[in-house]
């Protein structure tokens, strides 16, 4: 019997891994998992989500898919909307304190919160939670005992904290109880497993150590890695626009997903789709061996992407109109043509010249970030050799057609 049982950790465990950038501490979530399967009773798993913005991406959802397989392997799953620490707004990663959002705003992100997350979590075992159900219950005598559990020497281990600290920026009082509220989250709870992004680790530490100091359980601090965003450089935001919408149209996750480096084809693959990982290892050594192409395995990475948050039937659509467009290079009858008797053609002004960016700055971006199309490929060089009868595109909509004379 324990060795079934022992054999049946060791397979959570392996799932658990996929993907997973830390786990604090390990031997301690085999512990819970062992006694889980003896006693049968599910863990709790906990993730806490400030609703600050209205849309998630592709980023957001790296957590939601490890919550997926938690809910699968039977453990419950507890999400902490922060409809009240959203007031005063996650300070982590912050060179300045955040502007807090009224309680109209954070009430309509949620709304849209939950309608997106159903897209990869199983609603029907799912369980939400608003926090105010508890923060707004403690009085004055409870916030000063909470505050109480922590120092400010602590505090100011966190780099964000310590950072703004030497730089004598303003750091408020109420952003050094943003951790301790959401380490009384997990006291309410009693949860055994929080989960968050490495930017969180302090926060999810600070829950371990609370639930310790009211005399439970401590949980287990669970880190997901940061996706890079569809460039390949910094992390997924939308303020960087290189990010992929969960509510986005099928045809532009298709088209975003085609443009990312070859090197993330493997790691989107593990963070945000449900193919095996003895799979994923399959295609990637494919690749490497120049059996498979990377544009068909990008291919492939769409369409579960967008069978995940659509259908597989737009997925199998929005394929067909981008090997349409850019496989076969099919463009627009009616784009605007200039005849040019250069042989060479210095890309950036070109562009300006044209309209088809704002400046030459501009055009010098657009080309670096890949933004430039000759012939339907991505062209990256600023100096263009002319040939007769050739496509320049920016973006999606602006085309030209050169004719050299």
């Amino acid at each position: 019997m324990e060795d079934n049982i022992v054999k049946q950790v060791e397979q959570q465990m392996e799932i658990i891994r996929r993907g997973v950038a830390e786990i604090v501490p390990e031997a301690e979530l085999k512990q819970k998992l062992y006694k889980s399967i003896e006693t049968g009773c599910p863990l709790k798993i906990k993730l806490g989500l400030d609703p600050t913005a209205p849309d998630i991406h592709l980023g957001h959802t790296v957590v939601l898919n490890k919550l997926r397989q938690f809910q699968d392997l039977g453990h419950e799953i507890h999400l902490i909307i922060g409809d009240f620490t959203g007031r005063i707004g996650d300070p982590s990663g912050k060179s300045e304190t955040r502007k807090q959002l009224s309680e109209e705003d954070i009430m309509r992100n949620a709304a849209t919160y939950k309608e997106q997350i159903f897209k990869v979590l199983d609603p029907n075992k799912t369980i939400i939670h608003f926090n105010s159900e508890w923060l707004m219950k403690l009085n004055l005598v409870d916030v000063l005992n909470l505050a109480g559990r922590y120092t400010v020497a602590r505090m100011l281990e966190r780099d964000d904290f310590a950072k703004r600290y030497r730089e004598c920026l303003p750091i408020g009082i109420h952003e050094f109880m943003y951790p301790l509220m959401q380490g009384y989250d997990s006291v309410e709870l009693q949860s055994d497993i929080e989960l968050g992004g490495t930017d969180q680790k302090f926060n999810l530490l600070v829950g371990r150590n609370l639930l310790k100091e009211y005399g439970f359980e401590p949980q287990i601090a669970l880190m997901m890695p940061i996706l890079e965003g569809i460039n390949g450089v910094q992390k997924m935001s939308k303020s960087l626009g290189n990010y992929i919408g969960v509510n986005e149209e099928p045809y532009e996750m298709f088209g975003k997903t085609m443009s990312i480096p070859d090197e993330l084809i493997s790691r989107y693959f593990e963070l945000l789709t449900r193919v095996s990982l003895e799979e994923i290892k399959s295609l990637q050594e494919s690749m490497n061996n120049g059996e498979i192409n990377p544009r068909d395995v990008k291919i492939r990475l769409a369409k579960e992407i967008i069978t995940t948050y659509h259908s597989a039937d737009d997925a199998m659509k929005a394929e067909e109109r981008f090997k349409l467009v850019f496989s076969q290079r099919d463009i627009p009858e009616d784009i605007p043509e200039i005849s040019i008797s250069e042989a060479e053609i210095w890309l950036p002004k070109f562009l300006h010249e044209n309209a088809m960016v704002e400046s030459t700055s501009d055009g010098r971006r657009m080309i670096k970030q890949g933004g430039v199309k000759v012939d339907g490929e991505k062209f990256l060089e600023e100096n263009l050799q002319l040939a007769n009868d050739m496509v320049v595109q920016v973006g999606k909509r602006k085309f030209l057609r050169l004719l050299k004379i």
